[in-house]
């Protein structure tokens, strides 16, 4: 699978999200998709099943070596003290001593960005993350994290009707690649005629089609489904390329009016 250097971190650049995944989903899925090559996996405290999701794992048999694990701390858990035990909790779940990517699942309004990132980066010297970095930060906040430690990426939501050419120019400056989170838009991609007329054209159907949009754009995507038959469909995204009219028409299609998930408590003002 396909990597993505960001920031000197290397981050396959496909993952599989288990958000709104109860723990027999995760536990019957997970190994479908490490059978499909997925070997970058995504959760966080939130979704509160990162210990299905660590015995999933470890009943594979995977090697650890081999694996990209990614959880994310909640706001309510942005205090001294509090942060880091949050994430010997998340370890403990995961039943790992280190996760490779640990992030900040959401900016907030009540802690500022520099507390936020003091506090993460204290975590990673500690040695319980490798690399660090943000969710759902707007361009102003990447920017003024990016100032304080190395950020490996912003997950975000991107998907073909929203369009984030703001944040994706201020991530490039910064060396840090965004990663894809929502690209099926709530179900909609699959039913989309345009993104299964070019799915036709290459074999390939519309989420295919949408996942590669992302990754064509040197982003992580993460794939999420809960149907084992799937998986495999979402994996297989590497073996064609879009031309850049597909490309385009895609892009297009996105306006900054586009957004699906923007919690009013917790959302930045957009880019």
């Amino acid at each position: 699978m396909d990597h993505i250097t960001s920031n000197g971190t290397s981050i396959p650049a496909l993952g599989f999200g288990v958000f709104r995944m109860s723990d027999a989903e995760v536990e019957r899925v997970v190994p479908a998709a490490l059978e499909a090559g997925f070997r970058h996996f995504d959760t966080a405290q939130f979704y509160q099943n990162e210990a299905a999701l660590g015995r999933a794992l470890k009943s594979a048999g995977v090697p650890r070596d081999e694996l990209f694990l990614t959880t994310k701390v909640w706001p309510d858990s942005y205090k001294a003290g509090v942060f880091a035990d949050s994430v010997d909790r998340s370890l403990e779940q995961l039943g790992l001593d280190q996760v490779d990517l640990l992030l900040l699942h959401w900016p907030g309004h009540d802690v500022p960005v520099a507390d936020q990132v003091a506090m993460i980066a204290q975590v990673q010297a500690a040695g319980k993350t490798r690399a660090i970095g943000v969710s759902n930060y707007n361009s102003a906040q990447l920017r003024e994290a990016a100032g304080i430690a190395t950020i490996a990426t912003d997950q975000v939501e991107f998907q073909p009707w929203l369009d984030q050419s703001r944040l994706k120019s201020t991530a490039d400056d910064l060396g840090v690649a965004l990663t894809a989170y929502y690209v099926m838009a709530d179900g909609r991609v699959p039913r989309d005629e345009n993104l299964c007329a070019i799915g036709d054209k290459y074999g390939k159907s519309a989420a295919q089609v949408a996942l590669r949009w992302v990754v064509q754009q040197g982003v992580i995507a993460l794939s999420k489904t809960a149907n084992p038959d799937r998986v495999a469909e979402n994996a297989a995204i590497f073996d064609f390329h879009l031309s850049d009219e597909d490309m385009a028409a895609i892009s297009a299609m996105g306006t900054r009016e586009g957004r699906i998930v923007s919690p009013a408590a917790l959302a930045p003002d957009w880019d």
